[in-house]
Order: C-alpha cells, then structure tokens, then sequence
C-alpha cells in the first residue's frame, strides 16, 4: 500500500494516483492554485480512491465551489471500494463539516487528529485563526490554537506547513521572536508557502517593521496567482502598509486592483471583510472614501451575506452598511445575531450605526462594551486592530485625545507613530 508525504497509509493501488494526491495535499497546505486539478487527476487514475475525494471536496470548498465540494465528499462516501477505520473517520469528519454540522464536526475532527496527528488535511482544518477553533466563537480561542498546534510539532518536525501553522499561533499570542524564528524556518523549506508568507506579514505587523513588510510582500506577490486564495488578502496587508507609510496611491492601486469587489478572485469572506476593513481604516486615517464604494460594499454583503452568518463576517458587514446608510441592513444584523457571538456583535453593529450618526458618545461606549473579549469574534489581531482604531477614533472626535493615546499604547503600542490615525499625535 502506499503512503502519503506525512506516511499514512492510502487506499490506492496506483502509483500515479498516489502522486497527484499527494501533489494536491502540499498545494493546499500552501495555499496554491492547482488543488482541484491534482485531486481530480488522481481520481481519474483511480476513481475509487475515497481520500482523493475527500481532498477534492476540500479543494473545491476552499475555491469557494460548495456544490462541487459537496458532490466530493458524497463520492467518497460512495466510493465502491471499501475504507479502513482511519479514512472512514476522515471522510465522516469532512462530511459532517460541509453538511453544516460544524459542533460535530469539530468532536470529529479532534477525536481524529488524537489518533491520527499526521492525518494533515484533517489537521489544518483547527490550525489558524481562519479553523474551527479560529471561528468557533469561544472565549479562549488564540489559547486553544497555540496548544493545539503545539501538540502536533512532535509528529511533524521540520515540516514546512506544520511549523507555519505554529508560527502563527505564536504570533498571535505575543511571542513574536518565536513566532519569527519558526516562520523563517518553515519558508527555508518552502518559500513558496503562501500561507507561510501570510505568517510572515504578520510577524512583520506585529513587530512594526512596516518597510521590511511591505517590500518582502510585494516582492512574493509579483508571482503569487490572483486566483489563489490568499491573494486578495494578502493584498490587504500590502494595501494597509501603503496607507500606514502614507503611500494613498499604493493603496488605492492594491484596493482597485487585488481587494475590492469586483476585483479580487477569493472568498467572499476575504472580499468582504478585507475591503470594509481597509476603507474605514483609510478614513480613520484622514483619507476621503467616496460613497460610492461604501455603497458597493454594502451591495456586496447584502448579496453574499444576507442573513447572520460568522461574528468575523457580521461586523464587517455592518459596518459597511452603516456607512453605506443601508439601516435596514444593519439593524437586521442587530435583531438576529448569530447566537454564539451576538453579545458582540450586536454592540459592535449598534456602534458603526452610532458612528455613521456621528453619535460619538454613543459609539465610544457601544465599543468598550465589546473590548474585553473581541478576539471571540475571529480574525487575527491585525484584523480586529479595526475595533481598536474605531473606539480611537471616536474618542478623537469627543476631543479625548489624552485618552486615546494613553489606550493606543496600552492595548497596541506596536501601532504608535503610524498614519494609522488622523489627528492621533503618538509621538
């Protein structure tokens, strides 16, 4: 029988099957284009290879093609050739996954990883901020993530993906020059891991190091395909150091070109939020956002969020509907919330409403209300750094200026000095 890359064993006499699954599992691990093509050219050596469905399946979710994702996981089901304890409990976890069934799923999914730790395409469904435990809501969650990947560095070693993925926990649980020295490690391996240079951004976030950011970014997106699933968003991060340098027409230019509706090839989710985030941030930094895009973007989230969906997502959404003026949108948000996150995403909703009023007392208080434990809402700590600047840049308009800075250098001094904050004078 043969084996994977991470040597589990695979329920295919061909060799050719064999190779293309495998070729499929390290360009998903590294958020490369080709996934779906490798799947499927395996399973045309083998259509009976109930894994190569399964990676199909994942393949095909994260291009954001769920008819086909689903089509997958039931032809693995279905596969006539019988599985082994291993694969059924592998399909059965991605199966309860795309059902919607995301509670089960995730008990699947770690009762799995137990038994199986090297089983990767099962385990990196739980490593990043963008995982089940990344978007399950619970208080904890950048904790739970960091245990979780360190639990699996003994099964992998000086694996590419598998020291990405703790990098980044690290990163996002404070202990940047290790999370930098893993990151520097994982990309040695394989320099072209796009969710390792993700990692890599952040680190650079994290540390302040803007120019070494934005040059390292630019420099690996030059032959990054605009159809892979991290170009939009990576992208963003571009686009944010432009407009924290100062650099509008390098913002506006990675916006309209790689971010915005329209124009970015990835997930609606990344869409979405990347955008809603960078044009408020440029307009807390002093920058004028037409109306027009506000409008679009709340056009958007109407047409691909139309009811409560992920907390990460609903606030986003909302904001763009506040400065939209699309009221009716927003207080749908607010009167059915996703009940795992409701009590902060209502608040925070309630907020960008307050915001768009120019309520600023209102806002101020709606957003501390929030504060404590916003890391529930998902996405990483440069992601909710938008939470941060909204409180900031209400209590500039109240004139608290003493207050704002005494908060900015509490709860994110890496961010003091920035243009991040019109009319914010941190030095």
């Amino acid at each position: 029988m043969y084996q994977d890359r991470f040597d589990m064993p695979l329920s295919t006499e061909s060799a050719q099957a064999r190779d293309h699954y495998v070729a499929g599992v390290d360009l998903l691990l590294a958020g490369q284009t080709g996934a779906v093509q490798a799947f499927q050219n395996a399973l045309d050596a083998d259509p009976d290879f109930a894994l190569a469905s399964v990676g199909l399946a994942r393949a095909c979710q994260y291009a954001g093609d769920m008819a086909s994702a689903k089509a997958a996981i039931a032809q693995a089901r279905d596969a006539a050739r019988p599985v082994d304890a291993r694969e059924a409990s592998h399909i059965n976890a991605f199966d309860l996954s795309l059902s919607g069934k995301t509670a089960q799923a995730y008990a699947a999914i770690r009762a799995h990883v137990d038994s199986y730790p090297r089983d990767a395409v099962v385990a990196q469904t739980c490593s990043s901020v963008f995982g089940l435990i990344g978007f399950s809501g619970q208080p904890g969650r950048e904790a739970e993530i960091l245990a979780y990947t360190a639990a699996l560095l003994p099964h992998y070693g000086e694996d590419w993906w598998c020291l990405s993925q703790y990098a980044f926990a690290l990163c996002e649980t404070g202990a940047l020059d290790k999370a930098a020295d893993y990151i520097d490690r994982a990309l040695a391996l394989n320099p072209r891991n796009a969710n390792g240079a993700h990692v890599r951004s952040h680190v650079y976030y994290e540390t302040g190091e803007t120019k070494l950011g934005i040059s390292y970014l630019s420099d690996w997106l030059k032959t990054y395909d605009r159809s892979a699933s991290l170009h939009g968003h990576l992208s963003w991060h571009a686009a944010l150091w432009s407009l924290e340098q100062g650099d509008m027409d390098a913002m506006w230019q990675r916006i309209d070109a790689d971010v915005q509706p329209g124009a970015a090839l990835g997930l609606p989710i990344n869409v979405l939020t990347d955008t809603a985030s960078i044009l408020y941030r440029a307009e807390l930094a002093g920058v004028a956002v037409p109306d027009a895009r506000w409008q679009a973007v709340s056009d958007y989230a109407a047409q691909y969020f139309p009811k409560a969906s992920l907390g990460f997502v609903d606030i986003h959404a909302a904001l763009a509907h506040a400065m939209a003026g699309n009221t009716e949108a927003i207080e749908a948000l607010i009167r059915a919330p996703n009940p795992v996150t409701g009590d902060l995403v209502t608040p925070v909703a309630q907020a960008y409403a307050a915001i768009a009023r120019q309520s600023w007392a209102e806002a101020v208080a709606l957003l501390v209300s929030a504060m404590a434990d916003h890391a529930r809402l998902g996405g990483s700590r440069a992601q909710r750094d938008l939470l941060e600047f909204s409180l900031l840049g209400a209590l500039l308009k109240l004139g608290r200026d003493d207050e704002a800075k005494r908060l900015l250098a509490l709860r994110r001094p890496v961010l003091l000095g920035s243009h991040g904050l019109h009319g914010l004078n941190a030095h």
